[in-house]
């Protein structure tokens, strides 16, 4: 689950595999804004069927890859 996440994100932020490290922080590189994060719900939904409440969600709690895996784990 793990390698499919970060490989949605990847693409919903353009960075190669492998290039995206687990504590960077999305949206102080500028990687990742809310249109983003909406692409990214959608995504984790289609392909792991995990429904992520945008409106609920906080910076602070999908700032980084490993945030977003940990959420998506606790929902699943």
């Amino acid at each position: 689950m793990e390698s499919k996440i970060i490989a949605i994100i990847s693409d919903i932020c353009g960075a190669e595999e492998g290039e995206l490290e687990l504590d960077l922080d999305l949206f102080e590189s500028g990687l990742m804004d809310s249109f983003a994060v909406v692409q990214m719900a959608v995504e984790i939904e289609t392909e792991l069927g995990i429904e992520l409440d945008i409106e609920g969600l906080t910076r602070k709690e999908i700032a980084t890859p490993a945030l977003i895996i940990a959420l998506v784990r606790r929902l699943s």
